[in-house]
């Protein structure tokens, strides 16, 4: 489900302010924060007709500028990145969660193949790629919530955070250990990024990424990123936490479907996406 389409041209925040943003009834969402709609008659403009308009309903619509980049969304939209602004954010790809050695995933699994494509795709297009994994170290292992730890050993059949798991894998969610490394060829993909500077690898110690002043939302402020682009496993627990603390912080937040997976039962993840589809914009299939 979607949010409509508005009949008129909106803008949602404070116009003395630069945190704003404009939705057009012809389906575009404007993230770019680059068109007041009180400014526009001083900028290059394209006037369309949306099909089937009330009389004097026309769509204004801004040109595309260079550094944005329009991208199809759920609804029929479609949403205007200021891609300097712009970050994917993909979470818990890690060995922990999706290797067959360690436990059953398919679904995750299935979302490789989607972020071997997306990934390079957003970096053509100057994205910055935000590899936001657990990784603990001995002196945070004291401080993870009670509530925390019993969960986690409910869910995972392992006696917690930083205890042994069978094989090469290592400690438990502990930084540098192979079961924080990224599944297979994500790791190289990261790797390849990392050198090019355009990936960044980003530790959390919480299922959110964003849940106090963290390294992640550090990145984001020094970066001045406003847009958030999300992938990963599991979307119900670890991205939906972390895209609720972002959407709280007033980060604009898309949910890349087919690139997000969970275990839970497939109620929770349509769940997920019907929250999304009301409050977000789910994105389909951008790198074709």
């Amino acid at each position: 489900m979607s949010v409509p389409h508005v009949s008129k041209p909106v803008e949602f925040g404070d116009p003395k302010f630069g945190d704003f943003c404009v939705e057009y009834p012809n389906g575009l969402v404007d993230l770019s924060r680059s068109n007041h709609l009180d400014q526009q008659e001083h900028s290059g403009i394209d006037i369309t007709e949306e099909p089937g308009a009330q009389p004097g309903s026309s769509v204004t619509t801004p040109t595309l500028r260079p550094g944005q980049l329009d991208i199809p969304v759920t609804g029929d939209k479609t949403v205007r990145l200021d891609t300097n602004k712009t970050a994917f954010v993909i979470i818990d790809m890690q060995n922990f969660f999706l290797h067959q050695d360690i436990r059953d995933h398919p679904k995750g699994l299935a979302c490789v193949d989607p972020l071997m494509k997306v990934v390079p795709f957003f970096r053509d297009n100057n994205i910055k790629i935000l590899w936001v994994n657990w990784g603990l170290g001995d002196d945070e292992l004291s401080t993870i919530p009670p509530s925390l730890a019993r969960g986690f050993n409910a869910n995972h059949g392992y006696r917690g955070f930083g205890s042994k798991l069978r094989g090469e894998f290592g400690r438990v969610l502990i930084k540098g250990e192979k079961n924080t490394e990224l599944y297979g060829p994500l790791q190289g993909l990261f790797e390849d990024g990392r050198d090019k500077g355009t990936d960044f690898w980003i530790y959390k110690n919480r299922m959110s990424g964003l849940w106090n002043q963290t390294p992640l939302e550090d990145f984001l402020k020094e970066n001045e990123i406003k847009t958030l682009l999300f992938a990963g496993v599991n979307a119900d627990d670890c991205v939906l936490g972390t895209i609720i603390d972002a959407n709280h912080k007033g980060y604009d937040c898309i949910l890349v479907e087919d690139t997000t997976a969970t275990t839970s039962p497939d109620i929770t993840y349509q769940a997920v996406l019907y929250n999304a589809g009301n409050t977000k914009f789910l994105v389909l299939n951008p790198h074709e």
